[in-house]
């Protein structure tokens, strides 16, 4: 009960899978990371960052939250977007939601879930923004999907407007911020078109009606 047995005979099983496969791996990796992307996604346990880009350890910085949200007041989430930036010196971060994500269900519902509440603020207020849009789908699944997207879009536009990637841009470093949802029912990544690299760029996806972007 206290030492989870299962897990820890996987992680042998795994520690010895890696090193048939390249017996110089662990050293490699204990050297140093040299990721070129961060991922900032969701908790949710379905949605494993590397596994599903297929990349192995050492390559994808990651940092998971309820939602996959980038709020200027969240130390946590800009602390690694800036260690990921500056000293890591990333040149893509990739904000991934998925389609049936609980916390933007939990957004939608209309009852009470406790502290996380305050997170989910963040998601009732881009249903408000685009309700009119919402309100249009043809249903409750429909614009839950909508949503997950217009969530995506709007934390891509929360990524670059943080000083860490204005500055990043304006030294000319390159950055190109993404967005892109998951889909559980295939396993299948797609492409939300918004993808930024600049501040011009930036700017323009602000003054753009994103809800044409996918």
């Amino acid at each position: 009960m206290r030492i989870l047995h299962p897990l820890f005979e996987n992680n042998r099983r795994w520690s010895e899978k890696m090193r048939q496969g390249d017996p110089e791996f662990f050293r490699q990796l204990v050297n140093q990371q040299k990721p070129n992307y961060l991922w900032i996604g969701c908790s949710d346990s379905r949605v494993p960052a590397n596994e599903i880009v297929g990349l192995p350890p050492g390559e994808l910085f990651v940092h998971r939250n309820i939602a996959n949200l980038v709020i200027h007041t969240d130390m946590n989430c800009l602390s690694v977007l800036q260690y990921a930036v500056d000293v890591l010196g990333i040149e893509h971060v990739i904000v991934c939601g998925h389609y049936g994500c609980g916390g933007v269900r939990a957004a939608l519902e209309g009852h009470a879930h406790g502290l996380v509440d305050n997170w989910l603020r963040h998601i009732r207020d881009i249903y408000q923004k685009h309700r009119a849009l919402l309100e249009a789908e043809a249903s409750e699944g429909a614009c839950l999907r909508r949503l997950c997207e217009l969530n995506v879009m709007e934390q891509v536009i929360n990524v670059g407007n943080t000083t860490i990637v204005q500055d990043a841009w304006s030294r000319g470093q390159a950055l190109a911020v993404h967005g892109w949802i998951y889909d559980l029912k295939d396993g299948l990544l797609k492409g939300l078109d918004v993808c930024v690299a600049s501040g011009e760029e930036h700017t323009a996806l602000q003054g753009r009606d994103v809800t044409c972007a996918s």
